[in-house]
C-alpha cells in the first residue's frame, strides 16, 4: 500500500470529490483526517466507510475560510495522528447567479472557501509538513480557473485562477521537501453539478472527447499520484483532467 503509516487531511471531504479522495487514501492504508463544514452526518458517514476499509479516521468541522477554525483542526487531527503527511486542498462552492446580480458576500464568500481557505490550510500545516521527510499538498482547482464558461461563475472562476497561481508559489516557498500540485478537472458527476439542466448537461458532453462527465474517483486517482512517490519529480504543475474538453 502506497501511503502506508501517512495520515492525510482532506478539506471538503464529505462528498464528491474529496469523500472519493479520502476512500481512496484509505485503501492505500492512510490515515485519514476528513473536513467538513455543514454536511456533519455525510462525514460521519465516510469515517464509518473508512473504519470498514480497515484504517482509521476523524471528522472534524472547519470552515476553511476562518484562520481560528483552520488552526483548531490542524491541532486536532495532529493530536489525534500524531503527524499530517499529505494535504489535499478540496473544499470548494460556487453561487451561479448572474455576474452583477451577485452579492459582495457571495463574492468574498466563494474567494474565501475556494482560495483563503487554501492558503490558510497550507500555512498552518506547512509547519507540521517539514517535520516529515517528505511531504505533499495537492490543491483542487477547475478547468475554470483556465478557461471561462459563463460569466454566472466569475467568482469561481477567479478563485480558482488563484488556486492555479498558489500552487506555483507554494511549490516555491515550500521546495524541496515539500511538494504542491494541482488537479484541474473538467466536468465532474458531483452535487455541486447535479442541478444542471439536461439540455446544458447534454451541450457540455458533446463538448468532451470522452463523450461524459467525469466519476469522483477518476479525479481521487489523479490526486493520489500526484501525492505519491509515483510523483516524486512534480511539483508546481497543474494537471487538467477534463475528458478532453474542446
Amino acid at each position: 500500500m502506497r501511503f502506508e503509516d501517512k495520515v492525510v487531511l482532506i478539506t471538503g471531504a464529505s462528498r464528491g470529490i474529496g469523500k472519493a479522495t479520502a476512500l481512496l487514501f484509505a485503501k492505500e492504508g492512510a490515515k485519514v483526517i476528513v473536513n467538513f463544514n455543514k454536511a456533519e452526518k455525510e462525514a460521519s458517514n465516510v469515517v464509518k466507510e473508512i473504519s470498514r476499509i480497515g484504517s482509521d479516521a476523524i471528522a472534524i468541522k472547519c470552515d476553511v475560510s476562518k484562520e481560528e477554525e483552520v488552526k483548531k483542526m490542524i491541532s486536532e487531527g495532529v493530536k489525534k495522528f500524531g503527524k499530517i503527511d499529505i494535504l489535499i486542498n478540496n473544499a470548494g462552492i460556487v453561487f451561479d447567479i448572474p455576474l452583477f446580480e451577485k452579492t459582495v458576500e457571495q463574492w468574498n464568500r466563494t474567494l474565501g472557501v475556494n482560495l483563503t481557505g487554501v492558503f490558510l490550510c497550507s500555512k498552518h500545516a506547512a509547519p507540521h509538513l517539514r517535520k516529515q521527510k517528505t511531504a505533499a499538498i495537492v490543491n483542487v482547482s477547475s478547468t475554470n480557473g483556465l478557461d471561462t464558461l459563463s460569466t454566472e461563475s466569475a467568482d469561481y472562476d477567479a478563485s480558482k485562477s488563484g488556486v492555479i497561481s498558489l500552487t506555483k508559489n507554494l511549490a516555491t516557498e515550500l521546495a524541496p521537501n515539500i511538494r504542491v500540485n494541482c488537479v484541474a478537472p473538467g466536468w465532474v458527476n458531483t452535487d455541486i453539478n447535479k442541478d444542471l439542466p439536461k439540455d446544458y448537461i447534454d451541450e457540455e458532453t458533446e463538448h468532451i472527447l470522452m463523450k461524459r462527465f467525469g466519476r469522483p474517483e477518476e479525479i481521487a486517482g489523479v490526486v493520489l499520484f500526484l501525492a505519491s512517490d509515483d510523483a516524486s519529480f512534480i511539483t508546481g504543475t497543474t494537471l487538467v483532467v477534463d475528458g478532453g474538453y474542446n
